[in-house]
């Protein structure tokens, strides 16, 4: 397997050229189950294998986790801002600082685990709830330099969360040796 394989298994997000009510229900189920298979992965994990990574200078498995519980939390700030703003220029965080932080590599991994649980529960009423002219609000992202519909992103996000739970698996599958 090459870098490019092991740092995009799944491959990278393309959004369809038209998105229509069953991508937006799929995803959003991608989203829900998110959590649980995190956590199933997850959860009797020793620290040494918490401490695996997904491939060569890549996060270990306690960063990915940590870094999904950040990442989807900056996600639903996005939504709400799109949602109750006009096209709302979003902030960017620097994510790979974000995961040299000190709850970036703890091997406590639980509070994260909780974060996403009760998130992802909130996140996909609101989506499950997101009317048609809803799911065309806009946001900019600046390092981008475009506009993303809401709807978009939704698939964005379910695309991250298999992303990432395929580098879990990844590093389980190697036992964190490249």
């Amino acid at each position: 397997m090459n870098i490019q394989q092991l740092k995009f298994p799944i491959g990278t997000f393309n959004a369809p050229e038209i998105i229509t009510s069953e991508h937006i229900s799929s995803w959003i189920a991608d989203i829900e189950a998110f959590p649980k298979q995190i956590k199933g992965l997850t959860q009797n994990l020793s620290t040494n294998e918490l401490n695996w990574v997904y491939r060569p200078e890549g996060w270990s498995i306690k960063q990915v986790v940590h870094h999904c519980a950040d990442s989807h939390l900056n996600s639903f700030t996005r939504f709400k801002l799109a949602l109750t703003e006009d096209n709302p220029t979003i902030r960017p965080y620097y994510e790979d600082r974000w995961a040299q932080l000190i709850d970036g590599t703890s091997d406590d991994i639980s509070a994260s685990l909780l974060l996403l649980e009760g998130l992802h529960q909130k996140w996909v009423f609101l989506l499950k709830n997101l009317s048609k002219s809803e799911l065309q609000r806009t946001y900019t992202h600046p390092e981008h330099g475009q506009q993303f519909t809401l709807a978009e992103t939704i698939g964005t996000y379910a695309w991250h969360c298999n992303h990432h739970l395929a580098h879990v698996q990844q590093a389980l599958i190697h036992k964190g040796e490249f």
